[in-house]
């Protein structure tokens, strides 16, 4: 059990430093949802090509014991989610900057876009949001950063729909595991730009709330989070997602990357920089709201539960 409960702490992470876009809980439930709409062929595919990530024989000591086969390949599933988050965490990854000036989460260089699999070991930060630009005092807008998860999920798409070799394919099937369930977090597809932060406020890292200490983190919980912060509660996530109304079939099969961003972006204007938010100052902080909270709840389960059957049709219609 202690063996166990290390091995979660250190593959998940979840202890002292907080996580981003949904996070792990929300990130599994876009998976567990996901995996219910797979064929019993993808969901034999996506099992070959998780064994090959590095970290796979870890992910199989947070598994309960006495799970059945079939109920562990859905777990493993929900982990591999997690993955692409966890490295900002652990050796051997690293962040381009980490003996030299600069910001980690700003693309710079070749090295940015490219997709070479898990001898790769940057982190990659950039590839979890896209920070589109928009102002509500009429600030100058700075151009979007490129490569951001719009490029990559584009990219990573492709390699699944290719004959590239399977190692490349595991690598970005776990990426796309991943923030396939971030473009659908408003605030992973946006930043605000101000007379105060001509550079944007980072998808709300900038702005103080309460609760949530930041209005991005906010935003990354309020989908659920773990009551044992150190240890992946699976039948809390599976509860979760089970209780989720499923997505219509109209939106699900939107297939473009660049719809999701926009929705989430539009959803960013109409729904998260509203009062209390809107008010100034820029950064706050503010008090949200019930009725705040009650709309971002409820707009935050429609977002997971679409992720969730937009990755499955991607994986179902692409993956070779």
């Amino acid at each position: 059990m202690k063996r166990a409960i290390l091995c979660a702490l250190l593959i998940l992470g979840l202890g002292a430093t907080p996580l981003y876009a949904w996070d792990s809980f929300g990130h599994m439930q876009v998976a567990y949802i996901a995996y219910q709409k797979l064929t019993p062929a993808m969901q034999a595919r996506v099992w070959e090509l998780l064994k090959l990530n590095p970290d796979f024989a870890t992910w199989e000591t947070t598994i309960p014991a006495g799970t059945s086969d079939a109920d562990k390949q859905v777990m493993i599933f929900m982990l591999a989610a997690t993955w692409a988050d966890q490295i900002k965490y652990t050796s051997p990854y690293k962040d381009r900057f980490t003996d030299e000036p600069g910001d980690p989460n700003k693309p710079d260089g070749a090295t940015s876009s490219q997709n070479i699999g898990y001898t790769d070991l940057y982190r990659h930060r950039y590839w979890h949001f896209v920070d589109q630009a928009f102002t509500q005092d009429h600030t100058a807008l700075p151009a979007t950063p490129q490569p951001n998860a719009q490029t990559q999920i584009a990219a990573f798409r492709a390699v699944l729909a290719s004959t590239s070799p399977d190692p490349l394919k595991s690598y970005d099937l776990v990426w796309l595991l991943h923030i396939v369930g971030d473009v659908h977090q408003p605030l992973h597809c946006s930043t605000r730009v101000s007379a105060s932060m001509h550079d944007g406020d980072s998808g709300g890292n900038g702005v103080k709330v309460t609760p949530g200490g930041k209005l991005h983190s906010y935003w990354d919980d309020v989908v659920g989070n773990f009551a044992n912060p150190d240890v992946p509660d699976y039948p809390a996530v599976i509860a979760a997602a089970k209780a989720l109304a499923p997505a219509t079939a109209s939106l699900a099969n939107k297939k473009q990357e660049a719809t999701w961003v926009d929705e989430s972006f539009n959803y960013t204007k109409s729904k998260v920089y509203k009062t209390p938010v809107k008010a100034k100052p820029d950064g706050g902080p503010f008090t949200l709201t019930t009725a705040y909270e009650t709309k971002a709840k409820t707009l935050a389960n429609q977002r997971v539960a679409l992720a969730g059957a937009r990755l499955a049709n991607l994986i179902n219609q692409e993956l070779k």
